[in-house]
């Protein structure tokens, strides 16, 4: 079972991190993550309403036969 890092792990990877990308791209990695994150909430949240709208209404047979009975006598 993989450990978590530890104090001292976690500055050593915050100082690579910094090396690599610089101390100004840091930021609008966050802000593109960030985002990201928004807009996937965003479709998921829009994904359970439209599920949730698409569900099949029961119908009455019964009603159905009857108006179409009424529309034949009302065409005639």
């Amino acid at each position: 079972m993989p450990q978590i890092p530890g104090g001292l792990e976690l500055v050593l990877i915050l100082a690579v991190v910094i090396l690599l990308f610089g101390g100004k791209k840091i930021p609008e990695l966050a802000k593109g993550l960030g985002q990201g994150i928004k807009n996937f909430k965003k479709s998921v949240k829009d994904d359970d309403e439209v599920v949730s709208t698409d569900e099949p209404k029961k119908v009455d047979t019964k009603e159905e036969v009857v108006s179409n009975e009424t529309t034949k006598e009302k065409q005639v």
